[in-house]
């Protein structure tokens, strides 16, 4: 039980989120309507992706500190797992503006000027720096000098993330509520009822993209298991 139970609390909040975002009580807010309650789950893979990468990066240090390729391996998970919820996060946000910015009447220019949102261009660029990670691992046969280098680019990855999502977006116009601070974590933005869901949310959604890492690296460690010390 002690090593499961992180688990068990990821099962119930994760029905918590799915049964309490379908039927919790929302306000009628113009334009949104029904769909603000894709924050409880296009919000959610966000926060999963930045955990996953946070978790990569510390493991690309920690190989770079102690030369093992366990640390290695964790972080080629985490970050795969963290561009899979990067992903998720795109397609659900893709999904929103289709009901919220997007003119049926001229779609045309719908997409034109959603294209050039700051938040979208900036997210794409973190995801393809990222997938840039997983070409360059793929180059290198020598397994330590791929986990070298790739140690190194992560760190540079992930030090991109903030500019790229988070400082430029905020600067300039954005079709984006809450250019100042996060809109997602904002008390003046959020419902307090929504509120009851957002957070546990959070919380299992990033438990869950934990899980599915861990899952992986064992799996890779048994394959492996040849190279680890």
């Amino acid at each position: 039980m002690k090593k499961i139970w992180w688990k068990i609390l990821c099962v119930v909040l994760l029905f918590y989120t799915i049964i309490g975002g379908l039927l919790v009580k929302i306000p009628n807010l113009p334009v949104l309507g029904e769909t603000i309650r894709n924050l409880f789950f296009h919000v959610g893979m966000w926060a999963v992706m930045m955990t996953l990468f946070t978790c990569s990066v510390v493991q690309s240090i920690r190989y770079l500190s102690k030369m093992n390729i366990r640390y290695d391996i964790y972080a080629h998970n985490y970050a795969s797992t963290g561009i899979l919820f990067g992903l998720i996060g795109y397609a659900t946000g893709a999904l929103w503006m289709n009901y919220t910015w997007a003119d049926p009447n001229a779609p045309s220019y719908s997409f034109s000027t959603v294209a050039r949102d700051p938040k979208l261009i900036g997210t794409a660029i973190a995801l393809l720096i990222y997938f840039a990670y997983f070409i360059l691992r793929q180059s290198i046969p020598d397994i330590d000098k791929r986990a070298k280098i790739s140690a190194v680019y992560n760190i540079f990855a992930f030090a991109m993330l903030f500019p790229t999502i988070m400082i430029i977006p905020r600067i300039l116009p954005s079709l984006h509520p809450g250019q100042e601070g996060n809109p997602a974590l904002n008390f003046k933005d959020v419902d307090s009822t929504m509120r009851l869901i957002e957070y546990p949310a959070f919380v299992g959604w990033t438990l869950l993209g934990v899980w599915i890492a861990t899952l992986k690296i064992r799996i890779n460690l048994i394959k492996e298991k040849h190279f680890i010390k």
